[in-house]
């Protein structure tokens, strides 16, 4: 049981009341364990009370109070009784005033000296004995706070809330006093030792030893706790904190991982120490969970990257090649995260890994060029693409897909698709065999026969095509080869085909695609045509008439939207196909009178029944061209004709004529004479009754090689004509809306306006600038100044 408590003082008496107070709070800091009953906690704050409340202590101390300035004067003893209620308040709290001072005064002195005592026990401890010490006083240090500061809640109330209202400095409430003593009388003697010990606890714990962390959390939120703001007492700061916590621990901090991460690299691998930074990294953010203030993190984080990252970072960035060289994406990733964490640390990375991508797909393009021109385009295309994935693929997963990687993939993708061995001579080959692998891909006979598996083919074409620079020259060769495929019904699907286009439009807008679309529509156009011809025929035909006409398609294509080219020599064809086509035109004239039909004789094809086959179960059928299905024809009146005879009859020219017998002497449909010969003048044709094949259904209907590079040279000139007329185009818009501008900055403007769908040249802008002067256009002023002229 606690010792019996004394009387209650007498209220008047200072010291009497002190006596009394003083023994109480000397139960609550020291024997706090044992407790203080409720009635004599009562007695005790009542004593607080009564005291500051004291009449007789009024009258007592008006001397004191004329001391201080007569702030608020106190009457004598008799006129406080009949002054009435109003002049009796303002005395009373007048006086507890003064008194509350007097306690306050004589409370510091009892914390400063029990705080003594406590200083002094401290030093027979020291390091995590002393850390249990601080931890044990501090708990008991400010439980008994709040019980003192409650037994003196009158006193906070009046005289300290008065003081602090008058602007009076190092005046606190009880509790807040309490750690003001702390602070001034124990810790500023012993957060030295005390913050040796933490740091000494926490280097074992870097070195992997097992620590008590709650010791070095209580000794953080300490002093967390003693931070007072100097002109709000009731606010908090985290000067103390900062001050006697934080900067020692930081520069430890800094000391600890310089020595580690000096040793480390000199005794390991560059991707070893990459893996320890990463994990010291870790295990610091879990720190500052586990026991430190939050206000650390940053702080901290800065820290450790400035020692265990920027410190190395050229060490690390040395290193980088190698990995690339090895592929180790894993251990890339890794020195990504490290280096994205310091400034321009990934800088460096960037412009290498650009590099080696663009080294890699040159190298790729020169593994398929050294098979020299006989390569096919897939072949071109799936090496532009394996280094694509390859490098996307990491960029993605090692890089985290971060925006600058990938802008620096695209420049490399760029420049080897652009400008590698392959495009040597010319920087259209590329556009050229990618849009020859689509032709492929969208040709009936596809290997991609699953429709995903096409999309999915697509899908990388677009990748190849976004960074095609010359995609004018995409545009004019996809646009012949879709011609085709619809001029002989060889699509695979006519879903792929609007797929693909719907990605063309979606990279290059509508204008670049309106031409393919308007192609598709003449198509359903023909289709109805072709509908309502049949009806007309049913109608106008007897059956004799039906016998005679061939069984035929036509398509109807618009001058303006389709690739096609009238055909380059004359043809006479064969009467059957004549009456059919004559039939057509004028059922065609009767619906639209006054358009004008070319029939593209070069695209037309048709199917022959080889009915003279000697040893044919079933005839068989030969897929012809309209070419050589007119010479056929022929050789239904005689088995043998010479060069001249074919030649007058088809009236095809030798460059025409000569590949397309080629082909059936090829294929042994005829027999040359003499043996072996190939077509000209001197030449005899025989029809073999002999033929033989594997299929019943022959495909004679081949383009041949020259035919090809033909086409492929007009294309090119095509391109030239419409860039050309795009320059010009480009110029004249540009001056409308200007009217008057710098040579320099026309020319920039033009490039910028052209750039998305070729890379235009300098000089070919200037040359049509001055075309289009010639023509008057525009004219030049003086100051190199450029004038339109309306």
């Amino acid at each position: 049981m606690p010792p019996a408590m004394p009387q209650t003082p007498h209220k008047d008496d200072l010291e009497e009341t002190w006596s009394f107070l003083e023994a109480g709070i000397n139960s609550v800091m020291l024997k706090l364990e044992e407790g203080v009953d409720m009635k004599t906690y009562m007695a005790l704050y009542t004593a607080v009370h009564n005291f500051c409340t004291s009449q007789k202590a009024v009258a007592n101390n008006q001397g004191l109070q004329a001391h201080r300035g007569g702030s608020f004067p106190v009457p004598p003893p008799v006129g406080v009784v009949h002054s009435g209620p109003h002049q009796l308040t303002r005395t009373v709290l007048s006086a507890a005033h003064l008194l509350g001072e007097e306690l306050y005064k004589l409370l510091g002195e009892y914390l400063s000296r029990h705080l003594e005592v406590v200083l002094n026990e401290s030093k027979g401890h020291a390091e995590e004995a002393l850390l249990g010490f601080y931890i044990r006083e501090w708990t008991r240090f400010t439980t008994a706070a709040k019980y003192v500061n409650h037994l003196f809640s009158y006193l906070n109330r009046h005289w300290v809330k008065r003081e602090i209202d008058e602007g009076k400095k190092n005046v606190y409430d009880v509790y807040t006093l309490h750690l003001v003593k702390w602070k001034d009388d124990f810790f500023e003697n012993v957060h030295e030792k005390v913050m040796d010990a933490v740091l000494n606890l926490i280097e074992k714990q870097r070195n992997g030893e097992t620590i008590e962390q709650s010791q070095i959390k209580s000794i953080v939120d300490s002093f967390v706790s003693l931070g007072l703001d100097e002109n709000d007492s009731k606010k908090s700061t985290l000067e103390v904190y900062r001050q006697y916590f934080q900067r020692p621990f930081i520069d430890a901090t800094r000391t600890y991982y310089e020595n580690e991460s000096r040793q480390f690299v000199a005794e390991n691998s560059v991707v070893e120490y990459m893996k320890k930074a990463e994990a010291r990294l870790d295990e610091e953010k879990a720190r500052v969970g586990l026991y430190l203030h939050p206000d650390v993190a940053k702080t901290l984080t800065e820290t450790c990257l400035d020692v265990l990252v920027t410190a190395h970072s050229t060490l690390l960035r040395d290193e980088f090649q190698i990995l690339l060289d090895n592929e180790r994406q894993e251990d890339l990733a890794r020195m990504y995260r490290l280096l994205s964490r310091i400034k321009e640390g990934l800088d460096p990375l960037r412009s290498t890994f650009e590099n080696h991508v663009r080294r890699a797909g040159l190298a790729a393009v020169e593994k398929v060029a050294s098979e020299g021109d006989s390569f096919e385009p897939k072949l071109y295309v799936d090496a532009l693409l394996q280094v694509h994935t390859r490098y996307q693929n990491l960029v993605d997963d090692a890089f985290n897909g971060e925006s600058e990687f990938v802008r620096s993939l695209d420049n490399a993708c760029r420049e080897f698709v652009n400008r590698n061995r392959i495009c040597k001579a010319t920087t259209t080959k590329s556009p050229e065999l990618l849009a020859r692998y689509t032709d492929s891909l969208l040709k009936k006979g596809s290997k991609a026969a699953e429709e995903s598996e096409l999309e999915e083919m697509l899908v990388q074409i677009m990748t190849v095509f976004k960074y095609i620079e010359d995609k004018d020259v995409f545009q004019k060769f996809y646009s012949k080869m879709l011609a085709k495929r619809l001029v002989h019904v060889s699509s695979v699907s006519d879903d792929a085909e609007t797929s693909m286009i719907s990605k063309l439009k979606e990279a290059c807008g509508f204008e670049y695609t309106n031409k393919l679309q308007r192609m598709f529509q003449d198509i359903q156009i023909s289709k109805d045509l072709n509908a309502s011809y049949k009806d007309w025929q049913d109608k106008v035909l007897d059956d004799d008439d039906r016998k005679r006409m061939v069984d035929a398609h036509y398509q109807v294509l618009g001058t303006g939207f389709w690739p096609l080219q009238p055909p380059t020599s004359d043809f006479t064809a064969p009467i059957e196909i004549n009456r059919t086509a004559e039939r057509f035109q004028k059922f065609y004239f009767d619906k639209h009178n006054g358009r004008k039909l070319t029939w593209l004789w070069q695209l037309c094809k048709g199917e022959v029944k080889a009915n003279y086959i000697k040893n044919a179960k079933v005839p068989y059928t030969f897929q012809v061209s309209t070419y050589q299905m007119g010479i056929l024809l022929l050789f239904n009146e005689t088995d043998t004709l010479s060069y001249s005879d074919i030649q007058k009859a088809t009236t095809l020219v030798p460059e025409i004529l000569d590949p397309n017998l080629s082909i059936l002497l090829k294929a042994k449909v005829l027999i040359a004479s003499p043996e072996g010969a190939k077509p000209d003048p001197s030449t005899t044709f025989t029809l073999n009754y002999n033929f033989k094949n594997k299929k019943i259904k022959v495909n004679l209907n081949i383009q041949i090689k020259s035919e090809q590079k033909v086409e492929a040279d007009d294309t090119h000139k095509t391109i030239e004509e419409d860039r050309k007329l795009l320059l010009q185009s480009a110029i004249v818009r540009i001056m409308k809306s200007r009217k008057k501008m710098k040579h320099v900055q026309l020319v920039n403007e033009v490039i910028q306006q052209v750039k998305s769908r070729f890379p235009p040249k300098v000089p070919d802008i200037k040359k049509n600038i001055e075309a289009l002067m010639e023509k008057d256009y525009i004219e030049r002023l003086d100051g190199d100044e450029i004038s339109y002229i309306a």
